[in-house]
């Protein structure tokens, strides 16, 4: 599946995932709404989840940007938004912090939603923390995997909330 970030440039570019993804040539970046393709675009303000029944798509587009400056009218990008269910973050910033990932782990839980665990695995191994967030996730993307749409990834996002994990 095609990678791509909008890259706000908001972060240090030595510890921004998205740029050394770009290095790795595994995503490209792009420095406006109007260069970025129409895709599935993983938004936190999303009124869907997403899930495995939004995977035929060419492109998935995440933003690279401060969470300070995540506010809603960043997300203006067009394509069909989505946000991500309940995860734990496993990047050293934000280790064990719900709904704070990085770019590559935002990227990396969307491929396994759809059924791309290898791809995820890839886009991850660059970084020494990758495989923890395979692991902290491992039940929670698992499930939402195996969910037909939005609103099973939500009924199962509800269980973990619930239980406070």
């Amino acid at each position: 599946m095609d990678l791509h970030v909008r890259y706000e440039g908001d972060d240090d570019p030595k510890k921004c995932t998205a740029k050394k993804l770009e290095r790795f040539d595994m995503a490209a970046l792009h420095g406006s709404d109007r260069a970025t393709p129409y895709g599935v675009v993983l938004n936190p303000h999303a009124d869907k989840a997403l899930s495995p029944a939004d995977k035929d798509t060419s492109a998935l587009v995440a933003l690279d940007c401060s969470w300070e400056s995540a506010g809603e009218a960043m997300f203006s990008l067009p394509g069909e938004h989505r946000a991500l269910p309940y995860l734990v973050a496993a990047n050293p910033v934000n280790f064990g912090r719900p709904m704070q990932l990085t770019t590559v782990e935002a990227l990396a839980a969307a491929l396994v939603i759809f059924g791309e665990k290898p791809q995820a695995e890839e886009i991850l191994s660059k970084f020494r923390w990758g495989h923890t967030f395979l692991e902290l996730n491992e039940e929670p993307l698992r499930r939402y995997s195996e969910c037909a749409d939005s609103t099973e990834v939500v009924e199962v996002q509800r269980e973990y909330l619930e239980r406070g994990e």
